[in-house]
């Protein structure tokens, strides 16, 4: 177990707080602000108990230099909105400059401080124990509350934590929690459902979750390299064929090891990928006709995924089923989604496209845990170690 905010007298003390503010951006201007207010419990609870209060994220891919594109000022505005005070916005392109440094000083218990984009510096990808320093000068406690990025050994995310002493904000204590109890402790039966093109990037997860699930569900873009294996056509769908050994160890081992593992019986096929595909149908798994594209799974599959999802006591859900942003071919995922709504599992989603998902079919408010780090969930369950959380001090 590591230490949150609450385990520590904050009353009274500067707090450099790392949190994940990579949103979606357009024209300037914030398309979806849910990981803003992800973050706002431990920021609140830090105000309330008269801390000061530094702010850091990354946001986007600016490569190590300053670019306009990236600026954290929308988020500061942002932030000023939802806390309903001013969040000051120390404009730096170093991120930490003798301006910046001054600003930290006079910051006052109950007030909020944005530093700009950490990426800004190259030095913050490359762990630099200089930058990182800086960074803590600015403070007396560090606080990671940014589990998205928890699995990257950052200058902010596990660098700071050489310098300062290191607890968890509320946002990663909850991941911990869900995650570490579906993994641990998970309400049987668990249902695994692993969805994305390929294969190769759920190998660890699917080796993993093969030790502690009861049932593992496969979808989306993957199944078609489990059916190349089994040497069914698969015509023009995506396959790596330089995974067909691995699909077929991993089905090998699953029996071995009594775990249902479940693939499409029937599928979606067009004549081609995208949204101007202008012929469509529906045909046996193993009996794809050349030429043709798998793009989502079909009824039959729908309504044996359903009941075995029905049947669950835990659902871990990561990848979705199909193409799901067409509207052809998302009946395969929104089917899964509205299963796991029905059942009583307790019902955790692993980030990246099965959460764009659960916002697309409106669902995110009846599961009960949606992950912000599907890289970091993902490791997780894999059983790595995350150098974010692994910095963090022990109860």
């Amino acid at each position: 177990m590591k230490k949150t905010v609450k385990d520590i007298d904050v009353k009274g003390k500067k707090i450099i707080c790392r949190c994940d503010f990579n949103v979606p951006m357009q024209d300037g201007e914030i398309t979806d602000d849910n990981r803003i207010t992800a973050a706002l419990p431990t920021i609140k609870y830090m105000v309330e108990q008269g801390a000061a209060v530094i702010l850091m994220s990354h946001m986007g891919r600016p490569k190590g230099e300053p670019n306009p594109k990236y600026t954290l000022a929308p988020v500061a505005k942002r932030l000023t909105e939802l806390l309903g005070k001013e969040v000051i916005f120390a404009q730096s392109d170093v991120v930490v400059d003798d301006k910046v440094r001054a600003a930290a000083a006079k910051l006052k218990a109950g007030q909020v401080m944005l530093l700009e984009n950490l990426r800004f510096r190259a030095e913050e990808e490359k762990n630099d124990p200089a930058f990182a320093k800086d960074l803590a000068s600015l403070a007396e406690i560090y606080v990671n509350d940014a589990f998205g990025t928890a699995h990257r050994a950052h200058a902010s995310t596990a660098g700071i934590a050489d310098y300062l002493p290191a607890v968890s904000g509320f946002l990663i204590e909850k991941e911990l929690k869900f995650l570490g109890d579906a993994l641990n402790e998970p309400v049987r039966p668990f249902v695994a459902i692993l969805g994305g093109s390929k294969v190769s990037d759920k190998i660890a997860v699917i080796n993993s979750l093969l030790e502690k699930a009861d049932t593992i569900i496969i979808g989306g873009g993957m199944s078609y390299t489990f059916f190349a294996a089994r040497g069914w056509n698969v015509g023009n769908s995506l396959c790596e064929r330089d995974k067909l050994d691995v699909a077929k160890e991993i089905e090998e081992k699953a029996k071995a090891k009594g775990v249902k593992f479940l693939t499409a019986v029937d599928i979606k096929v067009a004549d081609k990928f995208g949204p101007d595909a202008t012929k469509f149908m529906y045909v046996d798994a193993d009996k794809m006709p050349d030429g043709w594209e798998g793009q989502d799974i079909g009824p039959k599959t729908r309504e044996i995924y359903a009941e075995e999802i029905a049947n669950a006591g835990t659902v871990f859900w990561n990848g979705p089923m199909g193409v799901f942003e067409y509207y052809e071919f998302a009946g395969g995922t929104k089917a899964v989604a509205d299963a796991i709504v029905k059942s009583n599992a307790v019902s955790i989603i692993g980030g990246g496209d099965s959460a764009s998902a659960a916002k697309q079919f409106r669902i995110e408010d009846e599961i009960t845990h949606i992950s912000t780090g599907g890289g970091a969930s993902l490791e997780f369950l894999e059983g790595k170690a995350l150098p974010g959380v692994e910095a963090l001090q022990d109860k």
